[in-house]
């Protein structure tokens, strides 16, 4: 599979559309990427023939990056309608990677016309997340984003020198319910899983071996309701989610976690539970923000309330899903 370097020219985002807000959280753009040696600290975007098909990705490599160490790898993956750059500026990914040395990557989804930049409005970008919402590009198009992942993981062990026992796999929303599916068609080579405000579509295949999972929402999110239910954007139907207490009931039942949740903390707005110990020291972990809607906690906000509802800063994600993130590694 072929790899190059090239710069991404970006323009500012179009208006979104209200029959795009399901797929919300790409907004402004970051500045665009440096072409440097692949190795040099900073912003590389980069592609990947995979299939014939060109896929695109932003690795971030912190300023201590030595190729001669192993060094871990943080996937984020952008939100529906989103891009690579944007999750990289709104989720702050960057500076936690320059902090603690591993390489931050930010794949980009599919889009309807691969000719032209991916645009909120007119253009969106989406993963193929395991769901039946035929209204996601990515999804309606069979867009292999499986392969593209378990490709990209390649390239950063033999480019990068990534570390195989330590690969992690986040994401928000759309990008929540991809790290979800990789989670289980890819669980023999993600240490660990975090998924902020998305859904797990799918029921097969089973994890295994298991992989630990912590998951982040708000119990206001309109466009992923703590009791499941249709998504509604006015009149129109964006998809029937499950209650999140079934998703994480059946993510402990799946990694042999004990049936009863231990609190951990219950205070100011902010509950957070933990299941363990399960199979292979694996844990399932959740966090739930009183009163907040769809959003990345701590992270930069774009898009009004009246629509995603209310913004936290109650917690940072970032730092949360790093310190879950250095708990696990493939053993």
């Amino acid at each position: 599979m072929n790899i190059q370097t090239r710069i991404r020219i970006r323009r500012p985002l179009l208006p979104a559309t209200i029959l795009l807000l399901l797929f919300v959280w790409s907004c402004a753009q970051s500045p665009t990427p440096v072409r440097s040696a692949l190795t040099d600290p900073g912003e590389h975007a980069l592609s990947l023939n995979v299939n014939g098909i060109r896929r695109e990705y932003i690795i971030h490599v912190p300023a201590g990056y030595d190729p001669k160490q192993r060094a871990a790898v943080v996937m984020m993956f952008h939100g529906g309608g989103g891009t690579a750059a944007a999750a990289m500026r709104q989720t702050g990914w960057t500076g936690k990677a320059e902090a603690h040395g591993f390489l931050a990557v930010f794949p980009e989804g599919t889009r309807p016309d691969a000719s032209r930049p991916a645009r909120f409005a007119g253009n969106p970008q989406t993963w193929n997340d395991g769901s039946n919402r035929r209204q996601l590009w990515a999804v309606r198009n069979n867009a292999d984003d499986i392969t593209f992942v378990n490709a990209l993981i390649d390239e950063l062990i033999v480019r990068f020198h990534a570390d195989r026992h330590r690969i992690y796999v986040t994401g928000f929303s759309n990008g929540a319910s991809m790290a979800f599916r990789i989670a289980r068609q890819l669980s023999r080579r993600v240490a660990a899983v975090a998924a902020v405000a998305g859904t797990d579509w799918m029921s097969q295949p089973e994890v295994w071996p298991p992989v630990s999972l912590l998951y982040i929402t708000g119990t206001a999110d309109p466009l992923n309701p703590m009791e499941g239910g249709d998504i509604r954007i006015g009149l129109r139907t964006y998809g029937h989610k499950p209650p999140v207490k079934d998703m994480i009931r059946n993510w402990v039942r799946m990694l042999g976690c004990p049936p009863q949740a231990v609190v951990v903390q219950n205070v100011d707005g902010l509950g957070e539970i933990a299941y363990g110990p399960c199979r292979q020291e694996s844990e399932v972990r959740i966090y739930t923000i009183e009163a907040m809607g769809h959003a990345w906690p701590g992270g930069i906000r774009f898009l009004p309330e009246r629509i995603v509802g209310k913004y936290s800063d109650r917690i940072n994600a970032t730092d949360i899903i790093w310190a879950f993130f250095q708990q696990h590694r493939i053993r």
